[in-house]
């Protein structure tokens, strides 16, 4: 049976890193990566979906692998999806500030809405597995907004009925953003030295390859959980 990869927020540090991980193993035969804009990024496994994500739930995938469509080699992956003839797992990577979002509404549409969008328009192609990354700290009873709305995702995306729900709580991110994010570069300064110290291994930084690493392995694990949250200092023995 074929393994296909639905991969969500592909632009970002963790999301680039899951495919450039993905094309490089042969763990997934497909990868189809959603987004509202292409990347600069080729690969014979790597499909690109593009369009709003608010819209995302009402989606035709056979539309848009189609529109895509190169000398009809799409037409066999779209059987077998249609036929459940494929292993399918999604991996979200959305998320971002209310500083770039622009205001506490956006940001919610984005670290929430956009998120359950994607899960239940997944499940409704087939997906079996669904990973998620969330953030150390996540609880939907937090005082801090930014906690209380990832634990809010969490929460929401229970409901729906994966085979298994992977819940995965970094701590900040070290690596390279196309975008500057102020608060996160004071931080690194000051937690960057933590990486070493093994007593705060469940706060110090970690890099987005391990986060990365961390969710194509347990994607690819026998589980017997139906929902697992796998926490920073977990994720951080994937040196990679």
């Amino acid at each position: 049976m074929k393994k296909i990869a639905f991969v969500a927020g592909t632009s970002g540090l963790i999301g680039m890193q899951l495919l450039h991980q993905m094309i490089k193993d042969n763990s997934y035969d497909y990868i189809i990566s959603v987004g509202r804009r292409k990347l600069a990024l080729k690969h014979e496994k790597l499909v690109q979906v593009i369009g709003d994500l608010s819209t995302l739930k009402s989606w035709d995938l056979e539309e848009k692998l189609r529109a895509e469509d190169i000398g009809g080699l799409m037409f066999p992956l779209v059987d077998a999806i249609q036929q459940g003839k494929v292993e399918i797992h999604a991996f979200c990577t959305l998320g971002t500030t209310i500083k770039v979002a622009g205001s506490k509404e956006k940001f919610y549409q984005v670290d929430h809405d956009f998120i359950l969008n994607f899960a239940y328009w997944t499940k409704n192609q087939g997906a079996q597995r669904f990973l998620v990354v969330s953030s150390l700290g996540a609880d939907p009873r937090s005082t801090v907004y930014y906690n209380k709305v990832k634990g809010e995702t969490e929460e929401d995306i229970k409901v729906i009925p994966f085979d298994y729900l992977g819940l995965f709580r970094p701590s900040l991110l070290l690596g390279n953003r196309s975008e500057f994010r102020m608060g996160e570069e004071v931080a690194k300064i000051f937690m960057k030295p933590l990486v070493w110290l093994k007593l705060a291994k469940a706060i110090r930084p970690i890099y987005d390859h391990q986060v990365a690493k961390s969710m194509i392995y347990h994607a690819n694990q026998v589980k017997s959980v139906k929902v697992e949250v796998i926490l920073s200092k977990d994720m951080q023995n994937f040196k990679g």
